[in-house]
């Protein structure tokens, strides 16, 4: 078990939204499902044995997802960023992920469930990198044109051409 996980509350999607993620990544898995019992079903309204929460595991980093109520909703202050080496790589997730959802700016989107998410090239934050500012403000530049990242326009940026 982690020291940290995200910890995700749904209205009454968590196993859905669980599935989902599960198919989008390659190396994820569910791996435990709890149910509410007497109790908890009649502090919380739901039906006991309906599903509480559900473990998941996407790329090794766990989550739970929770049935809690349309007491909270999700919104851009918290998302997860999905690193990425090849533009093939930024397609894919991002059309899995925005399906239903939701696209922004800058390689944001939120996806059915409304969770934000950020597809991003792994070599951006080198792109980024304050050392050299031009260098920087080319890429800045760049990104802020686009909804989906370009990794090939990008780079173009960066080296300034």
């Amino acid at each position: 078990m982690q020291k940290i996980a995200p910890f995700l509350w749904f209205n009454d999607q968590a196993e859905e939204a669980a599935n989902f993620y599960v198919s989008v990544f390659k190396k994820a898995k569910i791996v435990g499902v709890a149910r509410y019992g007497e109790a908890g079903a009649n502090v919380s309204g739901r039906k006991k044995g309906s599903v509480m929460t559900v473990n998941f595991l996407l790329n090794g980093q766990e989550f739970v997802a929770l049935n809690g109520g349309p007491v909270f909703k999700f919104t851009e202050a918290i998302s997860f960023v999905v690193n990425c080496k090849t533009q093939k790589e930024i397609d894919d997730y991002w059309k899995k992920l925005s399906a239903g959802g939701e696209a922004s700016r800058c390689g944001w989107l939120k996806d059915k469930y409304g969770v934000s998410w950020q597809v991003v090239p792994e070599a951006l934050g080198k792109m980024l990198d304050g050392s050299d500012l031009a260098k920087s403000e080319r890429t800045m530049q760049a990104l802020l044109q686009m909804t989906k990242l370009d990794l090939k326009a990008l780079k173009k940026a960066c080296a300034g051409k």
